[in-house]
């Protein structure tokens, strides 16, 4: 067999955060302003706060794939910063809501089919 590892390592498994800052002044720019947080929930990313997004991706491959989708589909104005961490990093991410600290969310079930 190659020399890659098949099992997933904190390393290799990203989170990736889209960040945006989008026009909202007229209705037209609201529509693609919500089009774009509703494609973005289509693709498994769930809201951290009001535009900031995140999501797990198995591999850095994954994650370049939703990124190129983002890239497609963000709206002409406005700016969008998407970051990708490894799930290392991820852990040590300190999460406070209200004057409580949360737990991260945990990583999705993996299913392996073979």
């Amino acid at each position: 067999m190659g020399g890659r590892r098949s099992c997933l390592s904190g390393y290799r498994v990203m989170w990736l955060y889209v960040m945006f800052d989008l026009p909202v002044g007229t209705k037209a720019e609201r529509k693609k302003a919500t089009k774009f947080r509703q494609f973005l929930m289509d693709q498994g990313f769930e809201m951290a706060q009001f535009s900031v997004y995140l999501r797990f991706a198995e591999s850095k491959e994954a994650a370049e794939t939703f990124i190129a989708r983002i890239a497609a589909e963000r709206p002409n104005k406005g700016k969008v910063h998407i970051v990708t961490i490894t799930d290392k990093q991820y852990g040590n991410a300190r999460i406070f809501a209200g004057s409580k600290r949360e737990q991260r969310p945990k990583n999705p079930a993996q299913l392996a089919l073979f």
